[in-house]
Formats: C-alpha cells, sequence, structure tokens
C-alpha cells in the first residue's frame, strides 16, 4: 500500500517521536481488516516508537476495523474507524507525529481555549476518503483530543460504514457529531467549530491573560487566499511587521481540485497549491493566525481589530483579502436541506450521490466542471442554466458534450427544493422562455451560481458596490486612509487565482508607498520600544 519512497519520507519525519506510539487495534474480523492491519504494519517499520497490537476494546472501538493511538502507553482519545487512506492519510500521520510529541498546528490561543473544556465531548466526524476539506476537520479535533483529556475524537469512513450513514442520513461530508448529536455539517471551517464550541461552553471564553499582546504591527492581512498571502509575502520582504489572520489558508483555492490557468504551472491541486503557498509564507517572518475571524475593524491612525479569541491587533495599515464564498440559490427549501440533498461541494460530497440521479445549478465554469466531475460518479447529471446560453468556457462545453450521462436545461430558473422524509427529492423550476413550471424527481443538487464577497467585517468602514465589493482604485486603496483591498472580495474584475496573487502583491506595495510617507507617530514608537 505504502510505496518505499512515502516510507523513507516518513522515517525522516518519525525520527523526531519523544513518545512510544501503539495502534491498538479491535479483534475480530472485517472485509478491509487485512487493508488496515498492512497499513499500520507498515507504518510501524518507519520508527522503533511504533508499534501495532490488538485488543478487545469494543467499549472503545466501533468495529475490527477501528483502532485507537496511545501515547506512553496512555489512550489519547484519537480514533479512527475505517482505512485513513486518500486525503486522510495525512490525518493519521499527523496524529502520529503530534502524539508523539510534536507541535501542535492549532493557534496557541485556540489551545488555550480548548484546554479549558470541562465537560465531557465525544466527537465523531463522518468523512469521505475523497473529501479534501474532510482533513481539516478531523485533524483539529485530534489536536483537541491532544489538548484535553475531556475530549475524544473519532473518524468514521462513510464508505466502510454505509449503515450509520443510512441510519444518520448523513448527505454531506464532513459532517460532525458532538455526545450523539449534529454539531456542524457540510463545508465546516476551524474557526466555525470554535464559536459552536464557545456557545456551548462559554467559559472558554474567558480572558486568557498568559498570551503577550502583539506589538503595533506594520501591516495586517485579512484573509489566506492567494491575494492575502501575496500581499503578506511582499509586506514581509520590506522588512515590516506583518500579521496575516484567516478562517483558513487557501481560502476557495483548497476547494478547487484542478488547476490549469496558473501561468508557469501545467496543472496542480488546489491544496497543493495551498501547500505551496504557507510554505512560501513561513519563509518570512510572518504571525500567523489561521482558524481565527476578524470580529471588528475600527478605523483611524492606527487600525483597531477585535478577533474571535478576544484578541486585539493594533496596526498601521490594513489589507483586507477575505475572498468570497459561494453564492446560494435563496429559494425555499434550499437551507433546509443542506446537507440532506443540497450541496456545494461535488468533490466533498459527490460519492455519496453513486448511482443517482442529481442536478448541477449554474452553466459556468464552475457548474460544468462540478457536471464533470460527478457524472463518473452519479447515474445522471442535469445542468440547470438561467441564461439562453451555457457561460461556460468552450473547451469544457465540448467536454461534457460527451458525456451521455449529462443533460442541459437553459433558460431555467429554479423556483424550490423539494424533499420528503428529511432527503431531497426533486427540484421545481420555471422556463424562462414558456413561463411553465416544471419538477425533476433527483436525489441530490450541488449550487454553483458564483460568490458573494466576504466584505461584512468592514461594512460601514470601506465604500462597497450594492454586491458587496469593496470599492478600490487602480493601487488598491479604499476610500479610507492606509486601507488597502485585494482579490475576490474587491471590484476588481475576472476572479482568477492568477490576478488574485499579482493585487495582493500591488495593495502590499500601495501599503508600503502610504507607510513611508505616514511613519508611525513617535508616541507610539515610545510605547512599542518601551515594551518591548
Amino acid at each position: 500500500m505504502l510505496t518505499p519512497d512515502i516510507l523513507n519520507a516518513l522515517k525522516g519525519y518519525m525520527k523526531d517521536l519523544s513518545h512510544d506510539i501503539t495502534f491498538v487495534v479491535q479483534t475480530g474480523e472485517h472485509a478491509k481488516r487485512a487493508e488496515l492491519m498492512d497499513m499500520l504494519n507498515q507504518l510501524a517499520t518507519t520508527s522503533e516508537k511504533i508499534t501495532v497490537t490488538e485488543a478487545d476494546r469494543a467499549d472503545t472501538l466501533r468495529s475490527a476495523v477501528s483502532f485507537l493511538v496511545q501515547a506512553d502507553g496512555a489512550d489519547t482519545g484519537i480514533t479512527f474507524s475505517g482505512v485513513p487512506g486518500g486525503h486522510e492519510f495525512n490525518s493519521l500521520i499527523l496524529a502520529v507525529l503530534q502524539a508523539g510529541g510534536s507541535k501542535l498546528k492549532l493557534d496557541e490561543s485556540i489551545q488555550n481555549m480548548v484546554k479549558k473544556v470541562k465537560d465531557k465531548l465525544k466527537f465523531q466526524v463522518y468523512v469521505s476518503l475523497s473529501c479534501h476539506a474532510c482533513p481539516d476537520v478531523v485533524q483539529a479535533m485530534n489536536q483537541f483530543a491532544l489538548l484535553n483529556p475531556n475530549i475524544e475524537a473519532e473518524m468514521i469512513d462513510g464508505g466502510v460504514y454505509p449503515e450509520l450513514v443510512e441510519e444518520n442520513n448523513i448527505q454531506g461530508v464532513p459532517t460532525v457529531y458532538m455526545n450523539g448529536e449534529v454539531f456542524a455539517s457540510g463545508k465546516v471551517e476551524i474557526a466555525g467549530i470554535i464559536e459552536k464550541l464557545s456557545a456551548a461552553q462559554p467559559e472558554i471564553l474567558e480572558a486568557d491573560n498568559s498570551a503577550p499582546e502583539l506589538p503595533l504591527q506594520d501591516v495586517t492581512v485579512i484573509g489566506g487566499g492567494p491575494a492575502g498571502i501575496s500581499a503578506a509575502i511582499y509586506s514581509a520582504r520590506k522588512g515590516l511587521a506583518v500579521t496575516i489572520i484567516a478562517d483558513r489558508f487557501g481560502g476557495q483555492v483548497k476547494d478547487t481540485m484542478g488547476i490549469e490557468n496558473l501561468i508557469s504551472v501545467k496543472y496542480t491541486t488546489g491544496p497543493e497549491l495551498t501547500g505551496s503557498l504557507v510554505e512560501h509564507l513561513d519563509q518570512h517572518d510572518i504571525t500567523k493566525k489561521e482558524h481565527i475571524r476578524v470580529d471588528k475593524v475600527e478605523n483611524g491612525k492606527i487600525k483597531t481589530l477585535t478577533l474571535s479569541n478576544g484578541e486585539v491587533v493594533r496596526t498601521r495599515s490594513l489589507i483586507i483579502a477575505t475572498g468570497a464564498n459561494w453564492r446560494e440559490l435563496g429559494v425555499p427549501g434550499e437551507k433546509e436541506n443542506i446537507g440532506n440533498g443540497v450541496a456545494y461541494c461535488p468533490h466533498c460530497d459527490g460519492p455519496f450521490y453513486k448511482g443517482k440521479d442529481v442536478a448541477v445549478i449554474g452553466g459556468g465554469n464552475s457548474g460544468v466542471e462540478a457536471a464533470l466531475d460527478l457524472a463518473g460518479i452519479v447515474k445522471s447529471v442535469t445542468v440547470y442554466e438561467f441564461l439562453p446560453e451555457l457561460k461556460a468556457d468552450q473547451v469544457l462545453i465540448d467536454q461534457m458534450a460527451k458525456r451521455d450521462n449529462i443533460t442541459v436545461v437553459k433558460n431555467a430558473a429554479t423556483k424550490q427544493v423539494l424533499a420528503a422524509n428529511g432527503k431531497v427529492n426533486a427540484i421545481e423550476y420555471i422556463d424562462r422562455a414558456t413561463d411553465e413550471v416544471h419538477q425533476q424527481s433527483l436525489q441530490g443538487i450541488f449550487v454553483q451560481i458564483g460568490l458573494v464577497p466576504n466584505s461584512k467585517v468592514v461594512e460601514g468602514v470601506v465604500d462597497m458596490t450594492k454586491y458587496g465589493e469593496i470599492i478600490i482604485n487602480e493601487k488598491g486603496a479604499t476610500n479610507q486612509e492606509g486601507i488597502f483591498a485585494c482579490g475576490d472580495v474587491t471590484t476588481v474584475p475576472y476572479k482568477q487565482i492568477v490576478v488574485a496573487m499579482g493585487e495582493g502583491s500591488k495593495a502590499s506595495l500601495a501599503a508600503f508607498d502610504y507607510l513611508l510617507m505616514n511613519p508611525a507617530p513617535v508616541e507610539n514608537i515610545a510605547k512599542e520600544e518601551q515594551a518591548a
């Protein structure tokens, strides 16, 4: 299962283990048990500190294809139910490294919040091995378990446990349960999980005075996509004090599986590009705050940012690169059925619709690409386009024409999503040419109708269009002194990765020019030197 190259690479990582790691596998029979044991035994060859054992732990482990991770003979609270291959292989390796003593990836402020949880919490994360968004959640929950003995985390591969998927009516991943109740479903951000956790455990929001306050920053970037990371790197190269704050690094790019239009890179994927962006970011002296949101921005000569973890960041200039999110249909039945037949990520949720009839709403590049991805999994795909003609690139339309299980309906306005017994069973739409109302039976609807700017955090602070795009000039400057913006959240045309990177770099250069013309007030410099 694991190639010699992978095993050799893992041996290098495993040299840093400072604790003995044991995989405890539940005894019994299962069709995938041999595959699981093969993987774990191969991993054990990468370090003398890793062993595999079998035991009857039916009180903790779900089946003969479940195993828990121990460190120095003690349960860590981390369990995997299924064979963690595909995108989840990294989750397993990180669990081993972190249980073995490696530094956790979560921001220190989040770690302090998790440590304060007093109640017993058992998280179960249902995943698909083809879901590229699931590992972020699994890895965060595993770190929660390592931080707090009151917390347990279990990854459950829905493909291995179809009966649980059916029983719990799961139609989208990741789906997170906490103590047997649905905690989060669909596209889940770690920042959102922290917010939900703090609502259930308000004591974790108590002020933490142990962490030192950041000194006055020269540039603070909000957003961790291509635009934000480019802005942060360009600013750091100027020798400035830089902080970048993001829900997650990669942004929407992380959800893109095929990228063929990034000049000089013939082909890459969103996760691969995100890894490269973060690796480049780490080459510079930049303060990173991931899985954290900015709740409030106060303008002034010195801008003040209040973060979701209670921290306050003061900065001389601000670059907003918050990107955009999937646009919703806004029709009856959509919100009510998210995770029960309405989805926004074909890569994550497509496998749950194997052999079923589904629809894709939207005939642009995203919609046609989604239809092409789904066509190899589902029984049939119907693409609904609001306009009389598809908006996608011709090369994609040509590819779609070669698939005999894709149908296109043009001039169609979605009226409502219909469901029965908690699951989507039909879509109702209007033929805009005749005003006739039609219904089509199906089991899933994937919405791909464009993006909405993530600009709410600066609503009332900077000027925006009626669509919520931040208005900028040719240098990326907003109407407010010292505040710049770049990427998909702005009025810049053509929402493309390569455009966002250029815009981020440009906004950084403009911020540097601004700082040169507006040196820090003497009293602020004195305060910072005194604090240092």
